[in-house]
Protein backbone atom coordinates (compact mmCIF):
# COMPACT_ATOMS: atom_id res chain seq x y z
CA UNK A 1 0.00 0.00 0.00
CA UNK A 2 1.35 3.47 -0.98
CA UNK A 3 2.01 6.33 1.78
CA UNK A 4 -0.74 8.81 1.45
CA UNK A 5 1.56 11.99 1.55
CA UNK A 6 4.97 11.94 -0.20
CA UNK A 7 7.96 14.76 -0.39
CA UNK A 8 8.42 15.90 -3.54
CA UNK A 9 11.55 14.74 -3.89
CA UNK A 10 10.36 11.44 -3.31
CA UNK A 11 8.13 12.10 -6.18
CA UNK A 12 10.46 12.49 -8.93
CA UNK A 13 12.06 8.88 -7.55
CA UNK A 14 8.63 7.05 -7.45
CA UNK A 15 6.75 8.31 -10.37
CA UNK A 16 6.38 5.20 -12.08
CA UNK A 17 8.49 2.89 -9.06
CA UNK A 18 6.47 -0.44 -8.27
CA UNK A 19 7.37 -4.17 -7.50
CA UNK A 20 6.28 -5.30 -10.59
CA UNK A 21 8.26 -3.05 -12.83
CA UNK A 22 11.26 -5.42 -10.98
CA UNK A 23 10.18 -8.48 -12.14
CA UNK A 24 12.68 -10.36 -15.07
CA UNK A 25 9.39 -12.50 -16.08
CA UNK A 26 6.88 -9.54 -16.36
CA UNK A 27 9.37 -7.38 -19.12
CA UNK A 28 8.40 -10.09 -21.83
CA UNK A 29 4.84 -9.55 -21.13
CA UNK A 30 5.00 -5.55 -20.53
CA UNK A 31 6.26 -5.86 -24.20
CA UNK A 32 3.76 -7.92 -25.61
CA UNK A 33 0.91 -6.04 -24.29
CA UNK A 34 2.06 -2.82 -25.57
CA UNK A 35 2.50 -4.36 -29.28
CA UNK A 36 -0.88 -5.77 -29.04
CA UNK A 37 -2.15 -2.15 -27.80
CA UNK A 38 -0.68 -0.19 -29.89
CA UNK A 39 -1.77 -2.90 -33.27
CA UNK A 40 -5.34 -2.52 -32.07
CA UNK A 41 -4.82 1.35 -31.69
CA UNK A 42 -3.21 1.95 -35.65
CA UNK A 43 -6.23 -0.76 -36.39
CA UNK A 44 -9.37 0.93 -34.71
CA UNK A 45 -8.20 4.35 -35.64
CA UNK A 46 -7.80 3.73 -39.17
CA UNK A 47 -11.48 2.13 -38.96
CA UNK A 48 -13.03 5.12 -37.13
CA UNK A 49 -11.46 8.06 -38.90
CA UNK A 50 -10.91 6.38 -42.74
CA UNK A 51 -13.94 6.55 -45.39
CA UNK A 52 -15.39 3.44 -46.70
CA UNK A 53 -12.28 3.01 -49.28
CA UNK A 54 -9.99 2.85 -46.76
CA UNK A 55 -11.55 0.91 -44.17
CA UNK A 56 -9.38 -1.91 -43.19
CA UNK A 57 -6.12 -0.49 -43.57
CA UNK A 58 -4.34 0.47 -40.36
CA UNK A 59 -3.29 3.97 -39.67
CA UNK A 60 0.56 4.66 -39.95
CA UNK A 61 1.13 7.72 -38.01
CA UNK A 62 3.55 10.28 -40.29
CA UNK A 63 7.34 10.51 -39.84
CA UNK A 64 6.50 14.20 -39.15
CA UNK A 65 4.01 13.54 -36.80
CA UNK A 66 6.25 11.34 -34.89
CA UNK A 67 9.01 13.15 -34.90
CA UNK A 68 7.36 16.20 -33.30
CA UNK A 69 6.18 13.76 -30.15
CA UNK A 70 9.89 13.95 -29.50
CA UNK A 71 10.29 17.48 -28.91
CA UNK A 72 7.98 18.32 -26.27
CA UNK A 73 5.37 16.08 -24.04
CA UNK A 74 3.13 19.35 -24.46
CA UNK A 75 3.24 18.03 -28.39
CA UNK A 76 3.09 14.51 -27.62
CA UNK A 77 -0.08 15.13 -25.92
CA UNK A 78 -2.04 17.39 -27.91
CA UNK A 79 -1.80 15.07 -30.75
CA UNK A 80 -4.70 12.75 -30.45
CA UNK A 81 -2.29 9.03 -31.23
CA UNK A 82 0.40 10.41 -29.63
CA UNK A 83 -1.40 10.74 -26.53
CA UNK A 84 -2.91 7.30 -26.97
CA UNK A 85 0.92 5.58 -27.80
CA UNK A 86 2.08 7.63 -24.38
CA UNK A 87 -0.97 6.17 -22.48
CA UNK A 88 -0.39 2.54 -23.41
CA UNK A 89 3.15 3.20 -22.57
CA UNK A 90 2.61 4.15 -19.36
CA UNK A 91 0.61 1.08 -18.72
CA UNK A 92 3.05 -0.99 -19.84
CA UNK A 93 4.99 0.00 -16.73
CA UNK A 94 1.79 0.07 -14.57
CA UNK A 95 2.25 3.85 -14.16
CA UNK A 96 -0.67 5.18 -16.13
CA UNK A 97 -2.32 6.98 -13.06
CA UNK A 98 -0.59 10.26 -13.77
CA UNK A 99 -2.04 10.19 -17.54
CA UNK A 100 -5.35 9.19 -16.68
CA UNK A 101 -5.72 12.01 -14.43
CA UNK A 102 -3.92 14.72 -16.47
CA UNK A 103 -6.78 13.89 -18.94
CA UNK A 104 -9.46 13.78 -16.36
CA UNK A 105 -8.48 17.08 -15.30
CA UNK A 106 -8.38 18.19 -19.11
CA UNK A 107 -12.13 17.40 -19.47
CA UNK A 108 -13.01 19.22 -15.85
CA UNK A 109 -11.91 22.23 -17.44
CA UNK A 110 -14.20 21.97 -20.09
CA UNK A 111 -17.54 21.61 -17.99
CA UNK A 112 -19.84 24.27 -17.63
CA UNK A 113 -22.66 22.99 -15.66
CA UNK A 114 -21.93 24.15 -11.92
CA UNK A 115 -24.09 20.69 -10.94
CA UNK A 116 -21.77 18.20 -12.67
CA UNK A 117 -18.50 20.46 -11.78
CA UNK A 118 -19.14 19.60 -8.49
CA UNK A 119 -20.03 15.82 -8.85
CA UNK A 120 -17.26 15.63 -11.03
CA UNK A 121 -14.61 17.22 -8.92
CA UNK A 122 -15.86 14.69 -6.02
CA UNK A 123 -15.40 11.47 -8.52
CA UNK A 124 -11.40 12.87 -9.68
CA UNK A 125 -10.84 13.39 -5.86
CA UNK A 126 -12.03 9.63 -4.71
CA UNK A 127 -10.41 8.17 -7.64
CA UNK A 128 -6.90 9.87 -7.88
CA UNK A 129 -6.49 12.38 -4.51
CA UNK A 130 -7.37 11.06 -1.47
CA UNK A 131 -5.93 7.93 0.68
CA UNK A 132 -6.24 4.63 -0.71
CA UNK A 133 -7.91 5.83 -4.01
CA UNK A 134 -8.12 3.06 -6.76
CA UNK A 135 -5.75 5.46 -8.71
CA UNK A 136 -3.71 7.52 -6.81
CA UNK A 137 -1.31 9.98 -7.42
CA UNK A 138 1.72 10.61 -5.63
CA UNK A 139 0.76 14.73 -4.05
CA UNK A 140 2.27 16.55 -1.26
CA UNK A 141 0.35 16.93 1.31
CA UNK A 142 -0.58 21.23 0.79
CA UNK A 143 -1.30 20.17 -2.62
CA UNK A 144 -4.03 17.81 -1.31
CA UNK A 145 -5.24 19.79 1.41
CA UNK A 146 -5.68 22.87 -1.00
CA UNK A 147 -7.72 20.29 -3.16
CA UNK A 148 -9.65 18.83 -0.68
CA UNK A 149 -10.64 22.62 0.86
CA UNK A 150 -11.72 23.39 -2.76
CA UNK A 151 -14.06 21.15 -3.02
CA UNK A 152 -16.26 22.66 -0.57
CA UNK A 153 -16.87 25.41 -3.71
CA UNK A 154 -15.32 23.72 -6.48
CA UNK A 155 -13.87 25.60 -9.48
CA UNK A 156 -12.16 25.03 -13.02
CA UNK A 157 -9.04 25.42 -11.41
CA UNK A 158 -9.37 23.51 -8.05
CA UNK A 159 -7.45 20.60 -9.68
CA UNK A 160 -4.91 23.22 -11.29
CA UNK A 161 -2.00 23.08 -9.23
CA UNK A 162 -2.16 19.25 -9.13
CA UNK A 163 -2.08 18.73 -13.10
CA UNK A 164 0.79 21.08 -13.27
CA UNK A 165 2.62 18.92 -10.61
CA UNK A 166 1.67 15.49 -12.71
CA UNK A 167 2.52 17.01 -15.57
CA UNK A 168 5.75 18.23 -14.74
CA UNK A 169 6.68 14.60 -13.33
CA UNK A 170 5.78 12.69 -16.43
CA UNK A 171 7.74 15.45 -18.23
CA UNK A 172 10.69 14.80 -16.40
CA UNK A 173 10.51 11.27 -15.79
CA UNK A 174 7.99 9.03 -17.77
CA UNK A 175 8.10 11.17 -21.05
CA UNK A 176 11.88 10.53 -21.49
CA UNK A 177 11.73 6.87 -20.98
CA UNK A 178 9.30 6.66 -23.68
CA UNK A 179 11.05 8.72 -25.99
CA UNK A 180 14.07 6.49 -25.69
CA UNK A 181 11.64 3.46 -25.13
CA UNK A 182 11.45 0.09 -27.68
CA UNK A 183 7.91 1.29 -28.10
CA UNK A 184 8.26 4.69 -29.88
CA UNK A 185 11.50 3.36 -31.84
CA UNK A 186 9.26 1.03 -33.38
CA UNK A 187 6.24 3.78 -34.05
CA UNK A 188 9.21 5.64 -35.87
CA UNK A 189 9.97 2.41 -37.84
CA UNK A 190 6.41 2.32 -38.91
CA UNK A 191 6.05 6.02 -39.69
CA UNK A 192 8.66 5.07 -42.41
CA UNK A 193 7.18 1.48 -43.27
CA UNK A 194 9.94 -0.37 -41.62
CA UNK A 195 8.07 -1.53 -38.79
CA UNK A 196 9.63 -4.84 -37.34
CA UNK A 197 6.91 -6.02 -35.47
CA UNK A 198 3.47 -3.78 -36.07
CA UNK A 199 3.42 -5.07 -39.90
CA UNK A 200 -0.33 -5.78 -41.00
Amino acid sequence: MRECVVSERNMACTDCMKASDFSIDTKGIKKRNWRTRIRYLLKITSSSSSSKCMAGRSYRPTVEEVNQWAQSLDKLLSHKYGKAAFQIFLKSEFCDENIEFWMACEEFRTITSLGKLSSRARSIYEEFIQCDAPKEINLDYQTKDAIIQSLRLPSLTCFLSAQKKVFNLMENNSYPRFIHSELYKELCAVARGEGKYLKF
